[in-house]
């Protein structure tokens, strides 16, 4: 009423009308109720109904003007347009790619990131194996077994991998020093006979479920860094120690064949070397995984010293040992690393695989096209791996690790942890000669746990259900068992 009464009194200067222009207009329409109370209604729960507007009594002699009510519609009018079309510019305007953004690791790197245009998360994990070959080179050179104790080269290596797996995955990392720490608590507690299946279950176990939480339940949500590799590396460590400590004090020396005698392990390792063989700078990252023994021989200095050994250097004129260095080793990987990265980023650029899932290619592509770009593809994918592990192998012999022995032509050799062979790969004339070259290490951890009795009974175990219930199936099966160590 207070507001008809200021409208009433506002204007002397609006014409004023007639009673009888009053008396002949239509009554007043009640208004509809509200969308908000039709909910309400439909629902069931109670409201109050809407309030109509009184019609001005004949003292409300001052109406508006003349099209003023059309004037302030289309000036609301407008003004909702113009919001509309403001909302619709800022949606149709690219927002800017947080992409790079996107990881736990450290974010120091970002303009970087930004400038190559290289998701962050991949520039850290490049960053790291850099400094990790530099540090590699200082720390063969200024921390040599014969001026450096043991612990010492066991701490340096642990800090620095520690420190770079908090640099690539922030808080990701808890995974990997949560896995670490129980696997390092059954191996302590638990007896030499059941050792290898329970450090087996848990680390296996723990990696399934990061892996089934990441995809299934996150669907590859929260961040995009992806810290299952160095998981997988680590689970490969953990497994390999467990089984290779069941070899040398769970079974007879008579049960073993060679190559398990020469790795078995006699003593349980302490906990600095168990970190330092798990943690270390130099395969912590991106591998590969390598046996116990071999590790804490390169820590004490007696890895070249035990292959150099093995050959009569007399025979070939030496009066003493020599000392091999791996400089050339490391220069020749990193030019396959070089042209491995250059051919990845250019082939990816030139055959982008978003193209499998573009519509034309899907529903308009002939066969032999989609096939034969699907393979170009794949082989345009291959140098990401070279470049990677090819690095890792060469961050592993500047350090000096990964002497292999002298070939027959008398060539040092640094190929003992070696994770594919590029020639071999590409000239393979059969699938088995192509794995047999393609991530060698996992191949040899996948031969190792597949030597021991129980896997193999485990194995026999599942054949003859197999054949019992699905008979269909157990040649496949028996194609896939049937293989066990001489």
């Amino acid at each position: 009423m207070g507001a008809e009464r200021r409208a009433a009194g506002s204007g002397a200067r609006w014409a004023r009308p007639s009673y009888g222009a009053l008396a002949s207009a239509p009554a007043p329409t009640p208004s509809l109720r509200p969308e908000s109370l039709r909910r309400f209604a439909s629902a069931g729960l109670p409201f109050a109904p809407a309030r109509t507007r009184r019609p001005c009594a004949p003292r409300c002699s001052h109406p508006r003007a003349p099209g003023r009510e059309d004037a302030e519609q289309g000036l609301l009018r407008a003004g909702a347009g113009a919001a509309t079309s403001r909302r619709c510019r800022m949606a149709a305007e690219p927002q800017p790619s947080s992409l790079s953004y996107r990881t736990t690791g450290s974010t120091c790197l970002h303009p970087l990131s930004e400038l190559l245009g290289i998701p962050l998360d991949q520039v850290n994990f490049v960053a790291c194996q850099l400094v990790a070959l530099f540090a590699a080179f200082w720390f063969r050179i200024y921390l040599r077994p014969g001026k450096t104790s043991s612990d010492v080269r066991h701490v340096v290596a642990t800090i620095f991998g520690i420190y770079f797996v908090i640099f690539c995955f922030g808080w990701y990392s808890v995974h990997l020093f949560v896995l670490v720490l129980l696997c390092y608590a059954i191996m302590a507690t638990a007896s030499a006979s059941n050792i290898h299946r329970y450090s087996f279950f848990v680390a296996m176990g723990y990696l399934t479920i990061c892996h089934i939480s990441r995809i299934y339940i996150f669907h590859y949500g929260i961040l995009t860094t992806d810290f299952s590799g160095p998981l997988m590396i680590v689970t490969q460590k953990i497994t390999t120690l467990a089984f290779q400590l069941h070899d040398g004090l769970g079974r007879r020396a008579e049960d073993l064949s060679a190559e398990q005698h020469q790795l078995a392990i006699k003593v349980k390792p302490s906990f600095l070397e168990y970190l330092s063989y798990l943690l270390n700078f130099m395969s912590v990252i991106a591998g590969p995984c390598n046996n116990f023994k071999d590790y804490v021989a390169f820590i004490e200095g007696k890895d070249i010293h035990m292959k150099l050994l093995e050959v009569n250097w007399k025979q070939k004129g030496f009066h003493s040992l020599p000392d091999p260095s791996p400089t050339g080793a490391v220069i020749h990987k990193l030019c396959i690393t070089l042209v491995s990265l250059l051919l990845f980023l250019t082939l990816t650029k030139t055959f982008p695989v978003t193209c499998l899932v573009d519509d034309w290619f899907v529903h308009k592509a002939s066969f032999p096209a989609r096939l034969c770009y699907l393979y170009v593809v794949m082989q345009a994918s291959k140098p990401k791996y070279y470049f990677a592990w090819t690095l890792a192998d060469a961050v592993n012999n500047a350090a000096g690790f990964g002497f292999s022995g002298v070939d027959k032509n008398g060539n040092f050799c640094w190929d003992l942890l070696s994770n594919l062979n590029i020639w071999k790969i590409e000239t393979a004339t059969s699938f088995k000669m192509y794995l047999e070259n393609w991530n060698i290490q996992t191949a040899t951890w996948l031969k190792w746990s597949g030597t021991t009795t129980d896997i193999i009974s485990f194995r026999q175990d599942l054949s003859r259900l197999f054949m019992t219930q699905a008979p269909g199936l157990s040649l496949s099966w028996l194609s896939l068992t049937r293989w066990h160590p001489s």
